[in-house]
């Protein structure tokens, strides 16, 4: 039997358990920019390359408030991030009308996933071509969720999707015990520096191609939340220049000087 024979819609298994729609999705996710999300006892932080199709266009927004608390970054399909982005602010907007607070932060994603995993499941239907990173905080504390196509949510302390994000990976694995207790500052420098480890060689992150999104509590308080705020052009070029003196630090440590 051929792969075809099973890849026309996504309510149909493979003699081997599998659902192609569903991987195909999951390959538009690897497609997209690199996205990085930290989250800390105190802060989450998100962190994005944009990418323009030419050079004549603007930059690819990554980057998208939900709610006062809560923020999204993506990767893929930016047309599907927009429908389940709106979805997610009706939510969260309908929760706090009816309940006078803000929506937690897992409701929101179980809300997500449960749509995603519909199209699973009816016939005409196809699986969204987009994964997500979502950060926010509630009464329980900064989370970090990451929502993958087939519906499936699960909260992490870090991560990273898209393009070459393995690296990423790599770079938040090998620092994983210094995000719990770390600053705003900190998460986002640790943020960027995975950004920096998926570039090729001729690239370099710059004011027009990086994004950040930070939300978490305020200083000296346990339960009062800073609104998710963006950061992109101007604002995020003084985190640029510590990552390049850093950079630059380390490679002149590493050389060896004959006297």
């Amino acid at each position: 039997m051929f792969r075809n024979n099973y890849d026309n819609d996504a309510v149909t298994f493979s003699p081997q358990g599998r659902i192609f729609q569903i991987e195909y999705s999951e390959e538009a996710v690897k497609q997209g920019s690199v996205v990085v999300g930290i989250a800390s006892k105190k802060h989450v932080v998100l962190c994005a390359i944009k990418r323009n199709a030419e050079e004549l266009s603007s930059y690819q927004k990554k980057l998208f408030a939900i709610d006062e608390h809560c923020g999204i970054a993506i990767a893929g399909l930016t047309s599907d991030a927009r429908v389940l982005s709106n979805f997610m602010k009706q939510q969260a907007l309908g929760h706090r009308l009816t309940y006078g607070r803000a929506m937690p932060v897992a409701s929101l994603v179980d809300e997500i996933g449960t749509k995603a995993q519909i199209n699973t499941q009816m016939y005409g239907k196809r699986p969204y071509g987009v994964g997500l990173l979502v950060a926010g905080v509630d009464e329980d504390g900064t989370h970090l969720f990451e929502f993958k196509p087939s519906g499936m949510t699960e909260e992490l302390v870090g991560c990273a999707i898209g393009a070459r994000s393995q690296m990423a990976r790599t770079y938040l694995e090998k620092n994983i015990d210094a995000f719990a207790d770390a600053s705003k500052e900190e998460l986002i420098k640790h943020g960027l520096q995975a950004l920096h480890e998926t570039l090729v060689q001729d690239k370099e992150l710059t004011i027009d191609n990086t994004a950040v999104g930070v939300t978490g509590f305020k200083e000296g308080s346990k339960n009062k939340a800073e609104p998710f705020k963006l950061y992109e052009a101007a604002e995020v070029k003084q985190w640029l220049d510590a990552i390049s003196e850093s950079k630059e630090g380390n490679e002149g440590e590493g050389m060896d000087v004959d006297e």
